[in-house]
């Protein structure tokens, strides 16, 4: 395949494919580094954002993890401080050593010990009293010289509901005690320990390997901090003040490197959890992905460079095909050359347009010669038409008086409904007519069919307001109804059939219904009344059936209006025609 000359490269104005080259490869470029661009801004957004919602959630299922432990040990608090045994204990005059004190303290050791069995993050258990009595399970040692310590003062002080101590030194661990009353007054203290390194697992959070994260009490008391950290415990107080134990995320320099700061502070605790994700180290991998992006940016542009360079060629040869094929049916010839435009862009599309075209040019000029041979042929067929009427009206009069000349009533009737029916079918050449003269189509209608059967034929019609009946409405719209219910509703019924003509307005529209006893539909055959490609049943009059109906009203007025039918199997059928409030003289105006 030949590419275009470099004349064409450097002066793109000399032929379209330069032109397509040029714009192509220019917005290619630009594309690749916006794309580029805000590919790499949005990874990095996402990956702060991930290490967020990460953290944050890792923070939240860490103060729930210990908040459901303290929750725990709150209730064992409770157990404590109401069981009769550890109070009477406690309460009791007995001294050490002695037999029942011996038996005093086994006693609540067992309970002390059934208490925490199984529960590994609590190292210690004890029941303190203020008479010097010190019982306890776990390690370590605890004695009486506990009751002189700055932690026994300060769970007596904040143990009305439950304190927290963070003890350390040799062990630590955090202390949660509560005070134990005997006739409101204090007797002693429940404390329970809970181990440090239960509490280092749970916020052991580091998405990063150099992250930091701190926990801090009230009392600004660390209660976790890494083994490495950017703070000493003063700078880190002053730190956590400004952020003001609020909820959330910030990024901040901390000596002169920059830190996602996230925050969070525990209801049930009052903890405040801060982690420090140093941003270098969070977006070591998106440094790596913007480089990869740069480098498949550059090899996406070269191969694009080769690929326009095609596809233009390719371009402009169907272009050129294209306007050879105009000038040849320009000339006059109307059969295209066999070699076709087979791509789907743009310029396949235009050629299957104009291979469309030509060939509705050619379909029209050889319409154009039947068209003159139907427009003889349906002049031809008015002039029929226009006999016709006139002579079926003098040959159902001459029924009609050879009828009466020999005493036969039933035939007369038969002949003037007949006669009704032609007349505002045949010689009524209006879309539209009254609903009163509409309803007398209707009864002509009726009065011949009640003779086919033997049973009597009840039609009732009820009009609500008489007002109703000077609307305008469609020709023919209720007869085919009508029809309908007889032959398909009332023939097939074994008993005597009745059909109700209901007339009224709701809605500020004109309802019509049509109901009849006969077998009924199944909505399957309901479905089918309207269904296009079912076989359509033609009344026998009119020849529209209760589709047409339907089609007729809504291509002239739209929806809601039209007919809709409501059936049950071997009990009723109901089809209500909606149709808008058309006064006969709005509508005289519409056809002037």
């Amino acid at each position: 395949m030949k590419l275009f000359s470099i004349k064409n490269l450097i002066s793109p104005t000399v032929s379209i494919q330069g032109k397509i080259f040029v714009a192509f490869s220019l917005v290619t470029l630009i594309g690749i580094v916006a794309v580029t661009s805000i590919v790499y801004l949005y990874m990095r957004e996402t990956v702060k954002n991930n290490a967020i919602n990460s953290v944050t959630e890792s923070i939240r299922q860490a103060d729930e993890s210990l908040n459901l432990r303290l929750e725990e040990v709150s209730r064992l608090n409770t157990v404590v401080a109401t069981n009769k045994t550890v109070l009477d204990t406690l309460l009791s005059k007995t001294e050490e050593p002695s037999y029942e004190w011996f038996q005093e303290q086994k006693r609540i050791e067992e309970f002390l010990s059934a208490l925490i069995a199984y529960k590994p993050y609590i190292s210690r258990l004890a029941v303190i009293g203020l008479n010097e009595k010190v019982f306890f399970v776990g390690a370590p040692w605890l004695d009486k010289n506990f009751l002189s310590t700055p932690m026994m003062d300060s769970l007596l002080q904040n143990g009305s509901g439950h304190a927290y101590f963070h003890q350390t030194g040799i062990n630590n661990s955090i202390v949660t005690g509560r005070e134990l009353r005997y006739n409101r007054s204090v007797i002693g203290l429940v404390m329970f320990d809970l181990n440090d390194e239960f509490i280092k697992k749970i916020y052991d959070v580091k998405p990063t390997s150099d992250s930091m994260l701190y926990v801090v009490d009230r009392k600004n008391e660390f209660i976790y901090e890494p083994l490495t950290s950017v703070f000493d415990k003063e700078t880190f107080i002053q730190f956590n003040q400004k952020l003001d134990g609020t909820d959330g995320s910030v990024e901040r320099v901390i000596n002169q490197q920059s830190y996602l700061i996230i925050s969070r502070k525990s209801d049930y605790t009052g903890w405040s959890t801060v982690a420090l994700i140093p941003m270098k180290s969070l977006l070591t991998e998106t440094a790596h992905i913007r480089n990869v992006l740069a480098t498949v940016a550059i090899i996406v542009f070269v191969f694009i460079v080769i690929g326009t360079l095609q596809v233009s060629s390719r371009i402009t040869r169907n272009i050129r095909r294209l306007r050879s094929m105009m000038m040849h049916v320009m000339e006059g010839n109307m059969t295209l050359p066999t070699v076709e435009i087979h791509t789907k862009d743009e310029i396949g599309q235009l050629y299957q347009v104009f291979k469309s075209m030509v060939e509705e040019l050619k379909r029209l000029l050889e319409g154009i010669v039947t068209t003159e041979k139907e427009k003889r042929e349906a002049e031809l067929a008015v002039l029929q038409a226009q006999i016709r009427p006139h002579f079926l009206y003098n040959t159902l009069n001459t029924v009609k008086y050879l009828a009466k000349i020999n005493g036969v009533p039933n035939i007369v009737e038969v002949s003037e409904s007949l006669i009704e029916l032609m007349r505002g079918v045949l010689g009524n050449t209006n879309e539209f007519l009254t609903l009163q003269d509409e309803l007398q189509y209707v009864r002509s209608y009726v009065t011949i069919e009640k003779y086919k059967y033997v049973e009597p034929l009840h039609v009732n019609i009820v009009v609500e307001n008489e007002e109703l009946l000077q609307l305008s409405v469609l020709k023919l719209m209720l007869q085919p109804l009508v029809e309908n219910a007889i032959l398909h509703g009332l023939s097939a019924s074994a008993y005597e059939g009745v059909v109700l003509i209901r007339i009224y307005e709701e809605n500020k529209e004109l309802r019509i219904e049509v109901r009849d006893n006969g077998k009924g539909m199944s909505q399957e055959q309901i479905e089918a009344l309207f269904e296009r490609n079912k076989v359509q049943t033609y009344t026998r009059f009119s020849g529209m059936g209760v589709r047409n109906v339907h089609e007729r009203i809504v291509r002239l007025f739209g929806e809601p209006y039209g007919v809709f039918v409501e059936s049950e199997p071997d009990a009723y059928t109901t089809v209500q025609i909606r149709f808008p409030m058309l006064p006969v003289q709005n509508h005289l105006l519409q056809e002037g």
